[in-house]
């Protein structure tokens, strides 16, 4: 064999990822929001970029003085929705409760260190030993101000595990002295359910166990969230399905008609510039509204397409409701539109549609074939649902083993399914095991 190094002619066949298909790969995989990010930014790069949401007039202009936000122009203002809600602040909520008297200058130092430093969620995650270092004060010090910080309301607020968050709501009460000596004590045994050991070694019955685990579970976790300032996100729907002169009619959700003009005026200005430099930045800015476009317009498309193929093929989950989904894959999908899988893939990730029964994610309408008894094949969707009814309905007293569900799975449902399938969809739906779930 000739191993000399020389030059050789060769013709292969490879694809060539192009600016303009990675481009329209990322439009087709973004959601909603993520295209509106993306877009901004792009139209913060091209001054060429006119950016417009349809239904709502949602236009960016260029004399806008603050270029990261939008205008709404079609909208009549409503005062009353422009006032903001007003989240109280957790250091000036925790300071109002102690009196001026109650701590020194180096304790209110150190208290107001601690409650910077307490996260979301209420919790103090540091080492006291550090923090009276940062003071410049002793440890006794910063001690003193965590116990009377651990004092205020909301009870828990300043403790350093679930643990003490838990201890401290119960010491507050003062009324159950056996929850607190399991929470002090016993606190892992006691959350693993390990009930029938600490049962014969406190000498009090199960369902005293039961009762306190039962009290703990209303006790507030997260002190802290209450006072977070995070606004609550909304869903909104790419896709929507109605039903219209007997048929289901698939459209585009008019609030997300996505829309691309090029900035004439200043196109105007620039187009006869005699800067070489200039026309080269120009061009090159044109291309990327070009790009932009097509990409827009054919995810656009792909989306429609799609979820038009989704309907065909699951009608009676549209006529009848959410316990009629069919087995479905993305290849099945893909085949039909002679388009790759992953292609579908992208199309479906974090778009949503719009139903009579709802808003759903597109990705939900796919779940894998299960045999049952009838030679049938039923979705996973559909087991869910059975497996949460059959759960639901249980003796709590005597709850079902996975082994036990999967028997009336079979015996009522007609689904053939393994202990060790139904352990994890029951894991999936967020549901204990057996011994978990018992009560006494």
């Amino acid at each position: 064999m000739d191993m000399k190094p020389g030059l050789y002619q060769q013709q292969v066949m490879k694809l060539t990822m192009t600016q303009e298909l990675s481009q329209a790969i990322a439009l087709l995989q973004y959601s909603t929001q993520e295209l509106l990010v993306y877009l901004e930014t792009k139209w913060l790069e091209n001054p060429l970029l006119t950016i417009e949401l349809s239904t709502v007039s949602h236009e960016i202009p260029r004399d806008q003085s603050k270029r990261n936000r939008l205008k709404n122009t079609g909208v009549s203002t409503n005062w009353i929705e422009q006032i903001g809600e007003e989240v109280p602040s957790l250091e000036k909520y925790l300071l109002s409760q102690i009196g001026t008297d109650v701590l020194n200058k180096m304790e209110l130092k150190a208290f107001i260190h601690l409650i910077r430093n307490i996260d979301e969620n209420g919790y103090l995650r540091i080492n006291l030993e550090d923090e009276a270092t940062l003071v410049g004060s002793s440890v006794s010090v910063v001690f003193k101000a965590l116990d009377i910080l651990q004092q205020l309301e909301p009870h828990g607020i300043g403790a350093r595990n679930l643990q003490e968050c838990l201890l401290i709501q119960v010491c507050q009460v003062g009324e159950r002295p056996l929850a607190e000596k399991l929470l002090r004590t016993y606190f892992l045994p006691f959350v693993d359910k390990k009930w029938k050991e600490l049962s014969k070694e406190l000498g009090v019955s199960l369902k005293g166990i039961q009762d306190e685990f039962d009290y703990i579970q209303t006790l507030n976790p997260r002190p802290g969230a209450i006072f977070t300032s995070e606004k609550p996100s909304y869903i909104v729907p790419d896709v929507v399905v109605e039903y219209k002169d007997g048929q289901l009619v698939v459209g585009q959700y008019e609030g997300n008609t996505l829309q691309l003009h090029v900035n004439e005026p200043y196109l105007r200005k620039m187009q006869n510039h005699r800067d070489p430099n200039v026309n080269r930045f120009l061009q090159e800015k044109w291309q990327e509204y070009q790009w932009l476009s097509k990409g827009i317009l054919q995810r656009k498309e792909t989306v429609l397409q799609v979820m038009i193929k989704i309907v065909e093929k699951q009608p009676e989950y549209f006529f009848r409701g959410l316990g009629f989904l069919k087995p479905m894959t993305m290849k099945e999908i893909a085949d039909d539109l002679e388009i790759h899988e992953s292609t579908v893939s992208r199309a479906v990730r974090g778009k949503y549609v719009q139903t009579s029964f709802g808003t759903v994610e597109m990705r939900s309408f796919f779940s894998s074939a299960l045999q049952s008894t009838e030679q049938e094949v039923v979705s996973g969707t559909k087991v869910k649902n059975a497996l949460q009814t059959i759960l639901e309905l249980e003796n709590k007293q005597k709850p079902h083993s996975d082994q036990e569900l999967a028997e009336i799975l079979r015996d009522e449902y007609g689904v053939v399914l393994s202990r060790r399938t139904v352990a994890k969809y029951r894991e999936q739906l967020g549901i204990l095991s057996s011994t978990k779930r018992k009560r006494y």
